[in-house]
């Protein structure tokens, strides 16, 4: 029995024999021996030999440390032998490992003071460090720390030999990613070496406000005020000149009418707001239907309908005597026929309206009221302006990361923004152009007034007629609509005007309304979107 029991006893020590060891093979970790030698130039050149590896073992080295609120200490790692270093990361192919750095020496008190994270971020526990320190002058002072980055406990030992010209440190198990950083102390000036610091990027100090920054906003807004200067006299120049000119001759003389300066509608809206849009065009073709070169025939609907007018082109109308973008206008309308549904336009007309507006701008510099194509101005203007903000979004972001005068770089982006927003003021009129601006707004101012002085009877539905059009282009279609059907009528089923014919069951007090409606939706079917004017 006794026999039996001492064999159980021997099988279970050994089985507890045999699951220790791989258990202590878990705990096992490398041996680091160190080897560091500072040279007169302030090169760090380390040696390290690895023992007791198992599997890939790689170091993250610390290369950047906090210095203060704005700066980083930075240590250059080069010349790396027995590993591949890819950015911070070491992967180690030797037992030996040999590599350069730069940037871990400074001057303090008096002293040239050496440090460096002698081990630290090996993905491996390390059983045992030591570091070996030579340098080019006698130690003054040594210290060690172990443990976390920020660890103030020293480590397990710290000496230097008889002569004072080799320090030596050593510390057991540090975990993987720990660090032992050690210290020591030359005379100053035994080498040359010297920090590497660089500034750390925050939005605070990138836009740093000093007399520099302060400087360049001063002389932004003075740039911002000038060029406020600049467009209130170009567009005060037409002010001042239509305040002097305000005064234009009546527009009907000897019962017929006459516009001031022979100014059409589509050249009114052009030159009033500097624009060729969609309202000048639709004003344009009630003005060619008064005029005699075509039609507009209400077509009848039922009451869910959607309402649509007939554009009829008129027989031996002097079609060679339109303007220009008149000419571009009639021919878009009716492109070969005789008579077109404006719901037929709707879409189709689009692709020519590049051209109808293109005349127009090209009509109002041929009149001497502009210099240069006023949407050529704006575009010039404004493409300056967004260059200029793609010029200092990328001179604010090089400011910012690389010095603290990112807030000039925010002073070109806000010039470039008031020139783009400026541009659209660019265009100047001619003293011509200025001059036709204040007769058109005397007329404008007439048009409104209600006063229409003594036309002759049989003189008004032509003169109130020829009115309409620049209506259109005011704003008072409405009002001047319901001057028209007042002047003959009186309700009667048979009345049209020449140019506009009503469907049965139609008389001219239907008239604002269908007016109205005919303006809105011309604009609509011309145009993807209705453009509106301020005057």
């Amino acid at each position: 029995m006794t026999g039996i029991r001492l064999t159980l006893a021997a099988l279970v020590a050994g089985a507890l024999t045999l699951t220790a060891v791989p258990a202590s093979a878990a705990e096992a970790g490398i041996t680091d021996e160190v080897t560091m030698t500072l040279g007169k130039d302030g090169t760090l050149h380390v040696v390290e030999k690895i023992t007791g590896a198992s599997g890939g073992l790689k170091r993250t080295f610390i290369t950047r440390t906090r210095y203060d609120d704005t700066t980083d200490r930075v240590y250059e790692i080069s010349n790396v032998k027995g590993g591949t270093l890819d950015g911070d990361v070491l992967t180690v192919t030797s037992e030996t490992v040999e590599y350069d750095v730069k940037g871990a020496v400074t001057s303090s008190g008096g002293v040239e003071e050496l440090r460096w994270f002698a081990v630290n971020g090996w993905n491996q526990p390390v059983t045992k460090a030591t570091v070996r320190v030579d340098g080019p002058g006698q130690v003054q002072n040594l210290s060690c720390f172990a443990g976390e980055l920020t660890s103030a406990i020293g480590c397990t030992s710290a000496s230097m030999d008889h002569s004072a010209t080799r320090a030596d440190f050593e510390q057991e198990n540090l975990a993987p990613g720990q660090a032992l950083t050690v210290v020591v102390g030359y005379p100053e000036g035994s080498s040359d070496g010297q920090p590497i610091f660089d500034k750390r990027f925050s939005l605070a100090a990138a836009f740093t406000l000093d007399a520099v920054t302060g400087g360049a906003l001063a002389g932004l807004l003075v740039l911002l005020l000038g060029g406020v200067a600049l467009l209130y006299w170009t567009r005060g120049r037409d002010a001042r000149v239509a305040g002097h000119e305000s005064d234009a001759a009546a527009p009907v003389q000897n019962g017929h009418f006459s516009p001031p300066d022979g100014v059409r509608p589509g050249q009114i809206g052009t030159l009033v707001d500097e624009q060729a849009d969609v309202v000048d065009v639709t004003a344009t073709i009630v003005d060619l239907a008064v005029r005699g070169y075509l039609r507009i025939d209400e077509q009848p609907r039922e009451t869910y309908d959607a309402p649509d007018w007939m554009l009829v082109k008129m027989p031996n109308a002097p079609v060679n005597a339109l303007l220009p973008y008149e000419r571009a206008l009639y021919d878009a309308v009716f492109d070969g026929r005789d008579a077109v549904l404006l719901s037929q336009l709707s879409g189709s007309f689009a692709a020519h309206l590049g051209k109808v507006r293109d005349a127009l701008y090209a009509d109002v510099v041929r009149q001497g009221w502009f210099a240069r194509r006023p949407d050529t101005e704006r575009t010039r203007w404004t493409t300056i302006g967004v260059v200029l903000i793609g010029v200092g979004l990328v001179a604010t972001v090089a400011l910012a990361w690389f010095t603290t005068y990112g807030l000039l770089g925010l002073a070109v982006v806000i010039a470039g923004g008031a020139l783009a927003a400026g541009g659209q003021y660019m265009p100047a009129k001619t003293a011509k152009g200025s001059a036709a601006l204040a007769h058109t707004l005397a007329f404008r101012q007439y048009l409104l007034s209600g006063e229409l002085g003594e036309v002759p009877e049989q003189h008004r539905v032509e003169l109130f007629s020829r009115y309409l059009p620049y209506a259109v282009i005011f704003d008072g279609v409405e009002h001047w609509s319901r001057v028209v059907a007042s002047v003959t009528g009186n309700g009667h089923q048979a009345d049209n005007l020449y140019w506009y014919h009503g469907p049965a069951e139609w008389d001219l007090s239907k008239f604002a309304g269908s007016m109205r409606t005919f303006t809105t939706t011309t604009s609509g079917a011309i145009s993807a979107s209705r453009q509106f004017r301020s005057l």
